[in-house]
């Protein structure tokens, strides 16, 4: 099949960037080449999903039905990576995204929120079938630990009066599986990284890195910009948007057996809600999101400030965090003075990652 020509008056490098989840629109080839069912069995199989709905009932804010979407994407430090590794700790929500969808699915941002925020936690149920009363002053990422993906939506919900409607969380274990059968990931370094906790050394340059070094980047927090976790959010940040120029625009994925693998290791590694828990309605989500690049999507950090009674926490910072909820909730773009409080990937820790020059020929340089 020929692909779509590309209109004169845009070129190809304007699109590139940001598509959710862009692995799964390439499974369309891989559906077609080894046979859908049984593909489609095999990545069924391998998704885990929890129905929200049921989990929170009515306690929610209203659906808005007006082409509008929300996502709390959430990355776990669970390091299982498999559906059948053993873990009594279900681990802590390391990273959370909410992402709003524009009406016309043509534009949208992504809002992430620090773990280290204090927050008002709701009442939710524990994976024991205790009610944890909730309160105030307790960390975002707890919520996860507390109550899993339903607790975490829960408290998102709370705090931004948006109602999320969907789920994803891919645990760090997976993430670096993913990346290895994508075979690595070139990527440039503007300046040296060492960090002896994520057990990460790499010089300023273009390097190739496998799912164990790559992992340690995105975790790596205590040697780059602020040494905290808005630090670490920009690098990751500028690693997301690394990762997906390498996936859709240099043809990493046009060999459907690395495809295959790829699909095979994210959804073993993927927990979503109910909606989500089938690799088509995955591939349908992805198409609705097709339209947007990294032009037209906004990347920032919820407005934090320190916390006045302990400065190894951060509160959400009045009234420009609550401008930010209030913007997503009208559908209307986050206020550009709020959006230059937060750096996202242009803050100094995100301008240590860049996507790696092309090679004028043979393999890319790496280390």
């Amino acid at each position: 099949m020929g692909r779509r020509p590309v209109p004169r008056h845009r070129r190809p490098h304007q699109r590139r960037g940001l598509r959710i989840l862009a692995w799964t629109t390439a499974a369309l080839v891989v559906l077609g080449l080894a046979g859908a069912g049984a593909v489609l069995h095999r990545l069924n199989a391998n998704i885990t999903s929890v129905d929200i709905d049921s989990a929170l009932g009515d306690d929610r804010p209203a659906a808005v039905d007006n082409g509008a979407m929300n996502i709390l994407l959430l990355g776990s430090d669970s390091r299982s990576g498999d559906k059948g590794a053993k873990s009594a700790d279900p681990g802590r929500s390391d990273t959370a995204m909410v992402l709003h969808v524009y009406r016309g699915r043509q534009k949208a941002a992504l809002v992430s929120i620090p773990r280290d925020t204090l927050v008002t936690r709701p009442a939710c149920t524990t994976a024991s079938g205790r009610r944890d009363p909730g309160g105030t002053r307790l960390m975002f990422n707890e919520s996860y630990a507390v109550g899993g993906a339903a607790c975490a939506v829960s408290t998102v919900e709370k705090m931004s009066g948006l109602r999320m409607d969907h789920y994803i969380e891919l645990n760090f274990g997976g993430f670096a599986k993913v990346i290895d059968a994508l075979g690595g990931i070139t990527l440039t370094t503007t300046k040296a990284v060492d960090d002896p906790s994520s057990h990460l050394k790499l010089s300023a340059g273009t390097h190739k890195l496998n799912g164990t070094q790559a992992l340690g980047l995105v975790r790596t927090r205590k040697t780059v910009g602020d040494g905290g976790d808005l630090g670490r959010i920009q690098l990751q940040q500028a690693f997301l948007k690394a990762l997906l120029h390498q996936v859709r625009d240099d043809g990493t994925l046009t060999s459907p057996t690395r495809l295959l693998a790829v699909a095979d290791a994210a959804t073993k590694s993927m927990t979503t809600d109910s909606k989500l828990a089938d690799a088509s309605s995955l591939m349908g989500l992805v198409s609705d999101l097709k339209g947007i690049g990294s032009s037209e999507l906004d990347s920032l950090t919820l407005p934090v400030a320190p916390d006045t009674r302990d400065p190894n926490r951060v509160v959400p910072l009045s009234p420009e965090a609550g401008q930010v909820w209030q913007a997503l909730r009208a559908d209307r773009p986050v206020p550009a003075k709020v959006r230059d409080r937060s750096m996202g990937d242009k803050g100094s820790a995100g301008a240590i990652v860049r996507q790696a020059a092309p090679a004028p020929s043979g393999p890319a340089a790496a280390r």
